[in-house]
C-alpha cells in the first residue's frame, strides 16, 4: 500500500509504500515534545516529493538519526538514520500521513530515555 503525507502547510510531501500496521512511541526528549508516531521502513520504500529546500535537520545524543522538519511549518514529517544491522531507514511520523485512522494502530512503547 502507498501512503501519501505531508507536514502542516503542505511544502514537504512524500509517498511512502509499506503495511502500516505498528508505530512506535518513543520518550526520549525530542519524541515526547513533538508527539510522533513512528513508522519505521527501509529507505527505499520513501519517495521526497516536494520539500528539499524547505527541509531543517536536527540532531543530537549520539546523531544517529535525523530529525527532518519543515523550516515553514515547523512539523516534523520524518527522520532518517541506520538500524541496527546498518540498513538506512526512515521514521516516518504516521500523525503526518493523509487517510490513516492512528486509533487503529498497535503503539509499541520505547524507552529511549534510558539511551
Amino acid at each position: 500500500m502507498i501512503f501519501r503525507g505531508s507536514c502542516h502547510c503542505g511544502q514537504v510531501a512524500f509517498e511512502v509504500e509499506g503495511e502500516l500496521a505498528r508505530v512506535t512511541e518513543c520518550n526520549c526528549s525530542i519524541c515526547s515534545r513533538k508527539g510522533a508516531l513512528l513508522w519505521f521502513v527501509p529507505r527505499e520504500k520513501f519517495r521526497l516529493i516536494s520539500g528539499e529546500q524547505s527541509l531543517g535537520t536536527y540532531a543530537f545524543g549520539s546523531r544517529t538519526v535525523s530529525h527532518r522538519f519543515c523550516s515553514t511549518c515547523g512539523i516534523h514529517p520524518f527522520g532518517e538514520g541506520v538500524d541496527p544491522s546498518g540498513n538506512r531507514i526512515t521514521a516516518v511520523n504516521a500523525r503526518c500521513l493523509d487517510d490513516v485512522d492512528l486509533s487503529s494502530l498497535v503503539v509499541e512503547h520505547f524507552d529511549g530515555r534510558a539511551l
